[in-house]
């Protein structure tokens, strides 16, 4: 499964669109579990700790995460608060490969959303969980790490070893 690219001009134009909410009554959760698999295995190929929808090309207004052993799937996620000292990180973004820069976000934040049944849920993160679901909500609304920083640093890769 592809990962779009901010470098490709047609895949930065869809990444930078502001996903709908997700309509439940338009997508069977037997699609919606087989695209959460797909992401699922895209993220950890891309050794990466979250994914939304629209990296891949797609319009669901959903994201996964993985912190640890910890699996998330949020559909129509949504930060409610946000609390704490705004704590500058470094990032990354498997949509901008080579690039980092440091990202001042909320340390606690309350995420709202539903699980895959169609189940409102919230979840109360800090730290590196909340700083992903920050990312991830960013993306769902069009926005990459890179908005954020006053920085970006490029890294080479060694594509011969």
């Amino acid at each position: 499964m592809k990962i779009l690219s901010i470098d490709n001009k047609k895949e930065n134009a869809f990444l930078r669109k502001k996903l709908p909410p997700l309509d439940f009554s338009r997508v069977s959760r037997k699609e919606l579990r087989e695209l959460i698999a797909k992401m699922r295995v895209a993220m950890k190929g891309a050794i990466g700790i979250g994914l939304s929808a629209n990296q891949i090309g797609r319009t669901e207004r959903l994201f996964v995460a993985q912190i640890a052993e910890k699996f998330y799937v949020v559909l129509n996620p949504k930060i409610v608060k946000s609390s704490g000292n705004k704590i500058e990180m470094e990032e990354g973004c498997l949509s901008v490969p080579g690039k980092y820069g440091a990202v001042p976000r909320a340390e606690r934040v309350t995420l709202e959303g539903y699980n895959l049944e169609g189940k409102k849920i919230k979840i109360k993160a800090r730290g590196l969980l909340a700083r992903v679901f920050q990312h991830e909500v960013d993306h769902l609304d069009g926005k990459v790490f890179i908005d954020r920083t006053k920085k970006v640093f490029e890294v080479q890769t060694d594509r011969h070893g």
